[in-house]
């Protein structure tokens, strides 16, 4: 409504201006209009009028006669509103006027009409004219040609004259309009001033509010407002939240406020009706009030009576506080108290209490019995000289070595009793300024103690053949530093040993293959007799052998290769993104000739699209000489399977087989370099014994690792897992690993 107010009331004034702008032009034309009629009639009145005689033509003259006639003929008020009236002759000139202007008869009235005008020569027929328009002396004229062409009548009016009333009017609409204008802008700028200041106010008032409820709310604090002679009370609402209601702005009824008051605390009743016979004005009192969920808050209650100024009536009006807590505290705190006394009077060791001034505050029974105190000497409050005085003292023995003594915090002595007893006493001070005691019986320590300087005696004879034997003992510790010393040494030749075997082997392999691929190509081209026909059957079963055992030897001497670049950290990754399921395709399919020749079936299942970061033709290799021997070790007929799946954040590929198996003491044997484990299977398939261990290492080098699981008879299944995602320095090239790139 404050905004709808200010725009009804511009929307108003913009159209009462538009209503009264339309109305001012109607009336502009009405006007305009009225005087083209006036003009119009007075002429055809005078025209209808005006008629002369042949007599009266000779006897005083034309022009005498027609002044007479315009005289005669004119009709009342025609020349009021500056009209102004001409009678012409045949031959133009004006011979009559009214009102007489003796300053325009005898000239032509085309000196006034203008001589292009058509009026004074179609008449009536071209109607009202406007002479000089667009000036300030611009005039409304009509011409009409009398009968008997005695000549013609012109009737001429100033705009201004015509429309002086109408201007009149408007100024005094435009005045009226303006003013109530001024006056609505005025009420409008009022009103939206005392809206602004009202929202304003209101803004100040909520956030006050807020503000109030705040504290209220984080104080666990309400306010209420108890109307005594009409039982309504007003809550405020966070005092509706501490007992888990809806707030709500409406007045709360005396049954509704006494239904949630615990009936054994208070009587809301009595009270009201003892603040008003009493005339006592404050009440601080707590009683529990029920919860929406069914338990009872306990609610501290500090008001005071007022009077109503205006009604006279009596208001209880005050605060109410969440006190459960307390409650809950201090309920907490009496079974603590009862819980530490029982602790207290439980414990073996006599204990006693003492406050600033040196009363008693509490003691055990155990304390009672040490010093024979009778009751009334044990009352809390007691001094402490009178309980001494009351007491059997002990035997109080020397300060021993050991013995700790402050007089100002804490001490800590030994005291001898009659029949032999001993305590060890424990006195420390508290923040009160007090102090506690604390006796422990210490006689079987005392006993011990004694058997122990028995024993520490034995014991010095025992240290002294001791240390005889550690003086042996270090000279053979020394005698075996120097072997460790002699043993790393020829560990760091034997490291050194195998490293420049390593490296033999791969320099030595780069040398094989040259003769090799000759050796296998030279065989093929015999075999295939590109170059004629070799003659006996027996030359091309030799090239065959020839050609498989150049093979053979091959991919032992890679192997080897292999395997010595990786031991001799000469081999790089090249990591990139790998999908999985088109790498596993692009192995099987490579193995599938060997597999199809024992008729064994490879199956690929559980094939993700999925993505690692990694060296592609590393994996290929994985994954090749893991089929390579899942095929080798599998009789005919068999079957090897492969999946891969995702596994956290690793990339998990399975080949498992149902070959001839492995012993599960052989497996920790398997994958390691020129490993092969013999029986009656294997002594058939020769081999490098390089597929596992060159698989594995390049399964470690990616940051995974490589997983065998197998029985004998039943088949062996082989799990790597390979990151998804490179660590940082493996994304861009990793120095020391290859994934057989010269393969």
């Amino acid at each position: 409504m404050r905004r709808i107010i200010p725009a009804l009331c511009i929307i108003f004034i913009a159209c009462t201006a538009i209503f009264r702008g339309l109305e001012i032009a109607y009336n502009y034309e009405s006007v305009s209009q009225k005087a083209q009629d006036d003009l119009t009639l007075i002429a055809t009145a005078l025209t209808a009028s005006i008629d002369i005689t042949e007599q009266e033509k000779g006897s005083v003259g034309l022009a005498s006669a027609l002044q007479r006639a315009l005289s005669e003929a004119l009709p009342p008020r025609a020349t009021s509103q500056s009209r102004q009236i001409l009678l012409a002759d045949p031959n133009g000139t004006i011979v009559a006027s009214a009102p007489t202007r003796p300053d325009m008869e005898g000239l032509k009235i085309t000196s006034f009409l203008g001589d292009t005008q058509p009026m004074t020569f179609f008449g009536k027929r071209a109607g009202v004219l406007t002479i000089n328009e667009g000036t300030k002396d611009a005039t409304r004229a009509t011409v009409h040609h009398l009968s008997n062409k005695l000549g013609m009548v012109a009737i001429m009016q100033p705009e201004k004259a015509i429309f002086a009333p109408w201007r009149a009017e408007l100024s005094a609409n435009v005045t009226i309009f303006v003013a109530t204008s001024m006056v609505l802008l005025v009420i409008i700028y009022a009103y939206f001033a005392q809206a602004t200041r009202a929202q304003q106010a209101d803004g100040i008032y909520s956030a006050t509010r807020s503000r109030i409820d705040a504290a209220l709310n984080r104080g666990r604090c309400g306010l209420f407002d108890w109307d005594l002679s009409r039982g309504r009370v007003f809550w405020s609402a966070s005092l509706y939240e501490m007992l888990g209601m809806d707030p709500r702005n409406d007045i709360m009824g005396f049954a509704e406020i006494q239904s949630l008051t615990h009936p054994d605390d208070v009587d809301l009743y009595d009270l009201a009706k003892s603040l008003l016979d009493t005339g006592k004005s404050n009440v601080d009192r707590q009683w529990r009030m029920r919860h929406i969920d069914g338990s009872w808050v306990w609610l501290r209650v500090r008001a005071e009576v007022q009077t109503d100024a205006g009604t006279n009536e009596p208001h209880l009006i005050g605060i109410c506080m969440d006190v459960t807590e307390q409650k809950k505290l201090a309920e907490q705190s009496r079974t603590a108290d009862l819980r530490l006394r029982d602790a207290i009077e439980n414990i073996s060791e006599a204990f006693v209490l003492w406050d600033a001034d040196n009363h008693l505050v509490m003691c055990n029974s155990n304390y009672r019995k040490l010093h024979q105190l009778p009751d009334h000497v044990v009352q809390s409050g007691t001094p402490y000289a009178t309980v001494m005085s009351s007491a059997s003292q002990p035997i109080i023995s020397e300060p021993e070595e050991g013995d700790h003594i402050d007089s100002d915090m804490e001490s800590s002595y030994k005291v001898e009793m009659e029949g032999g007893r001993w305590l060890q006493v424990s006195e420390r001070r508290t923040k009160d300024g007090g102090f506690v005691s604390v006796g422990t019986d210490i006689t079987e320590l005392k006993r011990k103690e004694e058997k122990l300087l028995e024993s520490e005696r034995g014991h010095m004879a025992t240290i002294a053949d001791l240390r005889q034997s550690r003086q042996k003992l270090e000279l053979q510790a020394q005698q075996l530093v120097e072997l460790t010393e002699k043993y790393a040494d020829e560990k760091t030749r034997a490291e050194d040993a195998n490293q420049a075997k390593s490296e033999f082997l791969a320099n030595i392999s780069h040398e094989l293959r040259t003769p090799l691929n000759a050796i296998i190509g030279f065989s093929d081209i015999m075999d295939q007799g590109m170059f004629g026909d070799l003659g006996s059957d027996k030359y091309k079963e030799y090239c065959k052998d020839i050609h498989s055992s150049g093979n053979y030897l091959l991919n032992v001497i890679n192997d080897i290769l292999d395997m010595s670049k990786i031991e001799a950290g000469r081999i790089e990754l090249s990591v990139e993104e790998v999908q999985i399921k088109q790498t596993v395709q692009d192995a099987a399919r490579i193995i599938s000739a060997t597999a199809s020749d024992k008729k064994i079936k490879i199956v690929s299942e559980n094939l993700p699209h999925m993505h690692l970061q990694a060296d592609r033709r590393a994996v290929k290799q994985i994954l090749l000489n893991l089929l390579a021997n899942s095929v080798k070790f599998t009789p005919e007929n068999g079957e090897v399977r492969v999946s891969a799946r995702k596994a956290g954040a690793f990339a998990e590929l399975k080949i498992t087989d149902n070959g001839i198996g492995i012993s599960k003491k052989d497996i920790d044997r398997l994958a390691k370099p020129f490993v092969q484990v013999e029986n009656q299977f294997t002594k058939t398939h020769k081999g490098s014994g390089l597929g596992l261990a060159i698989a594995r290492s390049l399964s470690e080098l990616h940051g995974g690792y490589m997983e065998i699981e197998s029985e004998v008879g039943k088949g062996t299944e082989v799990t790597i897992k390979l990151p998804l995602k490179a660590k940082s320095r493996d994304k861009s090239r990793l120095t020391g690993i290859n994934s057989l790139n010269a393969a």
